[in-house]
């Protein structure tokens, strides 16, 4: 028995620990992905928006610039501060992508009040799966691309 007369099981801590350290192991290397590629990810993001009619813009290139903020911004975010930018989107999905859901946060709750933003359409989901499938084409999952 442990303190406070609770039985410990040292293998489900071991399990849980080991599942937390690869949880934030692969963060890092999505972040350091990120680091490298930020203005690419930014540039395509702005070109998927806007071809598959989800965002109206008067300025593409103000578009790409508050996009490659909002990656910057996350590049140096505390994890209190990400988990509170996502947390209106966070359940979209069953296993999201942090990146893809930060960035579908900051479209939802932020870009739409940008001057050069005319009007965001499609739903929440429609949103975050363009913007995962142009993250996943250059962050991996698995830190290998």
């Amino acid at each position: 028995m442990g303190a406070g007369g609770f039985s410990t099981n040292y293998r489900e801590d071991s399990l849980i620990s080991r599942l937390e350290n690869s949880r934030a192991s692969l963060w890092r290397r999505q972040l350091s992905q990120l680091n490298d590629c930020a203005g690419e990810l930014a540039r395509r993001l702005a070109m998927k928006l806007v071809n598959d009619e989800l965002v109206e813009t008067t300025n593409q290139t103000e578009l790409e610039s508050q996009l490659a903020q909002c990656l910057q911004k996350l590049l140096v975010a505390e994890d209190f501060d990400i988990q509170y930018d996502i947390a209106p989107v966070r359940e979209l999905v069953p296993r999201p992508n942090r990146v893809s859901l930060y960035v579908t946060a900051f479209i939802i709750e932020k870009l739409i009040d940008h001057r050069s933003i005319v009007d965001i359409f499609g739903t929440d989901l429609e949103i975050y799966k363009a913007v995962d499938e142009t993250v996943d084409s250059l962050i991996t999952a698995g830190g290998k691309k």
